[in-house]
């Protein structure tokens, strides 16, 4: 047991891990093939394969760099503006305003709570600031105590202090705590004497999952080193617990600015280019930390006109538009996000729109094989509406779509059973839709202009609908069923008449409320979070139309109230309000589903 402990488990595969001869790899390391198909992995280590100085290069791939690749040239396309990210403008207002403000849903890296808790507290003013807050919100800086202690000597409350007087030129940029993995280098080497081989070691120590126990070793050598520095043991102390820490993250300099030049690019076009922006993050969903509903929602309180999914307008991706030169530029859904709507069947639609436009929804249903389930959904979520119930009518509403979709496919068979062997398909060519009803319609894709007419003649004779029109609700409702969002009301705006009787202030409302205060908020639960180094504590992000709360809750606070915490959609909670450097949060203590709050009688906070 004592020989196998601290061995690996099992094998691993780097997913962007490459190594680089100069001639042929097997001829430099044992190969063998990977799981994968046409995949090769190296038989050795990644640290051996260091320590025998081969060379290995990790490729990272962002979904934030996709995003930037879509939204440039929706810039230059729709806004005739060049955006060269290599030359973005320094210092743009915008830019540190949004970031000041935790403006930052969709900003790559700091759109977490953690991030948009400490933003209003660092208030960065240049780039360098950037790089120190994509670097402080880590495991690493966090379990090292590190954090607060930058804030607080940021904020000039505390003096910048450092373990021994020699590291002062090495911490000097970050107020005396060390953040960077090339600081705890340069750290080993000022107050041990480390090598520069030694320091090496001690950084791949750090970023090593079993670089606890290689770093008691490095430890002594440490303190041998401080020792004869004449460094006293305290000092000796505060300086290995900095490093000890880093053993779990360690964030290099040069790594933290990469990301910051993300930061600022992303936050510059959020400012500077909304609608661009958001179109290619809907595009490139999943990634990042919220949902595209809440994407929606944060673009309409910047000014962005979102329109809904339409089949006469959308693509499959979102899209940009604007009906002439001076209209405002807006953001067009696209049918990707329609719930179980085939790729395929998608941009066949498109395809066919671009060829004709469709004259009315059985023309679609017609020349576009959807099954039933995918017509239906494109009713109900209004992407029908905008079409004519017949050739040369009004466009109708949802449940007038609902009602001519049945209609379009609920035809009498028998007067298609006159017209269908006029152009019945080849033998042995593959039927388009593979059903009975379906191929009532396929003579409509190849029939020649009388013969359409007549058929469409046919087709068209339908029946105004007797259902009556949706309310708001059902609208919502609907929208959120089949595309897990809305562009009309905030889900959460329908009930504020009744949160306010009940005393539920709005995210907009809780930085105006009083410190320490009793209050009660409510929303959309978006986000729950526990992280490992929070001590049982549970975060909250509470949406509603105008804006997010953040919930903070005690882990015994959180035991007696899993269940409305953890499977009420639409929360209510009550608790004291804290308010610290422009950080607003709720401690709740109390917590309903909205429906269990409705029944509550309204009270006087006190």
């Amino acid at each position: 047991c004592r020989q196998i402990a601290g061995l690996p488990r099992h094998l691993g595969q780097h997913s962007g891990g490459m190594v680089i001869a100069k001639t042929r790899l097997d001829e430099v390391v044992p190969l063998e093939p990977a799981s994968m198909p046409g995949r090769v992995v190296v038989q050795w280590d990644k640290d051996d394969c260091a320590d025998l100085g081969i060379i290995k290069v990790d490729l990272l791939g962002l979904g934030m760099m996709a995003v930037l690749e879509q939204a440039v040239p929706l810039v230059r396309a729709h806004e005739g503006v060049t955006v060269d990210l290599a030359q973005l403008p320094e210092g743009d207002p915008g830019v540190y305003k949004l970031l000041q403000e935790a403006d930052t849903v969709g900003v790559f890296q700091v759109e977490s709570r953690a991030q948009m808790s400490t933003l209003p507290r660092m208030r960065p003013t240049r780039f360098y600031d950037i790089v120190v807050e994509v670097a402080i919100i880590r495991p690493g800086p966090i379990v090292g105590q590190m954090v607060n202690p930058y804030l607080e000597r940021r904020a000039g409350r505390q003096p910048p202090t450092v373990p021994h007087p020699s590291l002062w030129p090495v911490l000097e940029r970050t107020l005396g705590v060390p953040l960077f993995q090339e600081q705890l280098m340069r750290i080993a080497m000022v107050a041990a004497s480390f090598t520069g081989g030694e320091a090496d070691e001690l950084r791949r120590a750090m970023g090593s999952k079993r670089s606890m126990d290689r770093m008691k070793r490095i430890e002594e050598r440490l303190r041998a080193g401080m020792t004869a520095n004449g460094i006293a043991t305290a000092a000796q102390d505060e300086i290995v617990q900095g490093i000890s820490s880093f053993a779990l993250y360690g964030f290099p300099e040069s790594h933290a600015a990469s990301f910051a030049l993300l930061v600022y690019a992303s936050a510059y076009l959020k400012v500077h280019h909304p609608q661009a922006f958001y179109a290619a993050m809907l595009n490139c969903w999943p990634m990042g930390f919220y949902s595209p509903a809440t994407l929606v929602k944060d673009a309409q309180r910047r000014g962005v006109r979102v329109k809904p999914i339409d089949v006469a307008r959308s693509d499959w991706l979102c899209t940009l538009e604007r009906e002439g030169p001076e209209e405002e530029l807006r953001l067009r859904l696209g049918l990707r996000y329609v719930r179980g709507l085939r790729e395929e069947m998608a941009k066949k639609l498109v395809a066919e729109r671009a060829v004709r436009p469709f004259a009315s929804i059985a023309d679609l249903s017609a020349r576009v094989p959807l099954r039933r389930e995918e017509l239906a959904t494109l009713a109900e979520i209004g992407a029908l509406a905008s079409l004519p119930v017949r050739p040369g009518s009004s466009s109708g509403t949802r449940r007038a779509a609902l009602w001519q979709c049945e209609a379009a496919l609920r035809r009498p068979p028998g007067l298609f059973a006159q017209l269908e062997p006029l152009d019945e398909p080849e033998s042995g060519s593959k039927d388009q839709r593979g059903d009975a009803e379906a191929r009532r319609f396929n003579f409509f894709l190849k029939s020649k202009p009388p013969r359409l007419r007549v058929s469409a003649l046919i087709c068209e004779t339908t029946i105004a609908s007797p259902l009556p029109e949706m309310s708001g609700r059902e609208r919502t409702a609907a929208d959120l069923r089949g595309t897990g969002m809305t562009v009309g009301p905030h889900p959460v705006s329908l009930e504020r008449e009744r949160l306010r009787r009940l005393g539920v202030r709005s995210a907009a409302e809780l930085p105006r409320m009083r410190n320490g205060q009793r209050v009660r908020a409510g929303g959309l639960c978006i986000v729950r979070q526990r992280p490992g180094t929070a001590k049982g504590f549970v975060f909250l992000s509470l949406e509603d139309e105008t804006g997010i709360s953040n919930i903070v809750i005690d882990p015994p606070t959180f035991e007696r109230n899993r269940r409305p915490v953890l499977c009420s959609a639409l929360l209510v909670v009550e608790g004291r309000l804290e308010r610290y450097d422009g950080v607003t949060s709720v401690k709740g203590d109390r917590f309903w589903s909205l429906e269990d709050a409705l029944t509550l009688p309204s009270r006087d906070f006190r």
